[in-house]
């Protein structure tokens, strides 16, 4: 059986770079193995590549367009960017309904698009992260540039893909 198959959101060079910035502040260094990513499903099935590659391809096939990035979000033990986009939310119901017999449990939950920064820590570093993040954050505008693929090789991922949105 191949390994899955992960599928994430391509921000613009300039948000990419601030999320990965806040990503190396703010996660545990011996475990910030991935870069930061907004996930949109967490494990297709490796062994159907050519029909997942299809799929994103045609998803992909519309101009970029522009993601609100609104607010921090608690994770518990970690902190994430808050994603808001309608237009985000329904190129993923179209990929679920191509995806639907292969969906995990947690590719089926609810979307709450976000890109997580810290996990993996105390509830109070969470809290005081938060906190301090909080106090500077103001919401801007990012743009969704594409869709990037992965392989999920149970540490690293390695790259598989990226399709830009373009018509």
């Amino acid at each position: 059986m191949a390994d899955p198959i992960i599928l994430t959101l391509q921000f613009d060079e300039r948000t990419a770079r601030l999320f990965e910035d806040a990503r190396r502040a703010h996660f545990p260094p011996a475990l910030n193995k991935i870069p930061a990513h907004l996930t949109l499903f967490h494990a297709l099935p490796g062994d159907d590549e050519a029909r997942i590659l299809a799929a994103v391809a045609d998803a992909a096939r519309r101009d970029p367009f522009p993601v609100a990035v609104d607010g921090l979000m608690p994770l518990g033990r970690g902190v994430a960017y808050r994603i808001a986009s309608e237009t985000l939310a329904g190129v993923r119901r179209a990929l679920a309904v191509a995806f639907a017999e292969d969906l995990t449990r947690q590719d089926r939950e609810r979307f709450r698009p976000h890109v997580t920064i810290q996990n993996k820590v105390t509830p109070e570093t969470a809290r005081a992260t938060l906190t301090a993040l909080s106090d500077g954050f103001r919401p801007f505008t990012a743009t969704a540039e594409g869709l990037q693929l992965w392989w999920y090789r149970g540490g690293p991922w390695a790259p598989l893909a990226a399709v830009p949105f373009a018509r």
